[in-house]
């Protein structure tokens, strides 16, 4: 088994065992054995269904977050962005700064409730790690690499997509894998929103002290944060390989 592979199943591993703690069987067994009040447990279709509509909410998130992030990172590196990094740099670290329950907070009366407010956050709270991952790894591309390839002809565009991103896939990646993570588990907040997600039983069961909900969710919640985990890790070695020149 490759070390990429090794390295996805911790993770895999931690979602399957949540993902069980998540059943209302599970979880119901484990309250009632702390003596913990119990409550009416959410039937696992109903945890199935927030779990894919929380999925599809957070990997939109990660797509503006990550988007917008890669495209400043290179603005950031690039000769004709120097003069605005600086400024870039602080909106990346001031969108970090805020919590994501805050921006869902001030933006409700602007953008409604569901959706559009928890995505706004996702994209706030994802920008820094993506920008920042990515000018770190243009910068580890070696200026005699970027002259090389000029020596051959090929045109700025050319050498950003053939050789300075292929040379950086790497921690490009592992930045982009901390992006997803932080959409999958802050999504959860979405239901603050009123948005449909693995946050919905933890609410609940919060407003009506019903622990055996507030379980599960909690625990679906981090089962789905490990699995895409691992599933970004056993992905990214064959996008690596794929992008490597």
């Amino acid at each position: 088994m490759s070390r990429a592979r090794l390295g996805a199943l911790a993770p895999l591993l931690l979602s399957l065992g949540l993902a069980v703690l998540s059943l209302p069987e599970v979880a119901g067994f484990l309250v009632r054995a702390l003596g913990l009040h119990a409550g009416t447990p959410v039937p696992a279709g109903r945890l199935a269904w927030l779990a894919r509509q929380h999925l599809v909410l957070a990997l939109t998130g990660f797509a503006l977050a990550s988007g917008a992030g890669l495209a400043l990172g290179i603005l950031a590196t690039r000769a004709a962005g120097a003069p605005v990094r600086a400024a870039l740099d602080t909106l990346a670290t001031a969108a970090q700064a805020a919590p994501p329950v805050v921006i869902v907070a001030l933006a409700l009366p602007v953008l409604g409730f569901g959706a559009p407010p928890i995505l706004l956050a996702l994209a706030a709270y994802g920008l820094m790690p993506a920008m920042r991952g990515t000018v770190g790894a243009l910068a580890t591309v070696p200026d005699d690499v970027r002259r090389a390839a000029t020596a051959l002809g090929l045109t700025p565009a050319q050498i950003l997509l053939r050789v300075e991103l292929p040379l950086a896939a790497g921690p490009i990646l592992e930045a982009l894998r901390v992006v997803l993570v932080l959409a999958v588990a802050t999504a959860a907040i979405g239901a603050l929103a009123g948005a449909q997600t693995l946050g919905t039983p933890i609410v609940v069961g919060l407003q009506n002290q019903n622990t055996l909900a507030l379980v599960q969710g909690a625990a679906a919640a981090a089962a789905l944060a490990f699995l895409a985990d691992a599933a970004w890790l056993a992905a990214a070695a064959g996008i690596g390989r794929w992008l490597r020149p």
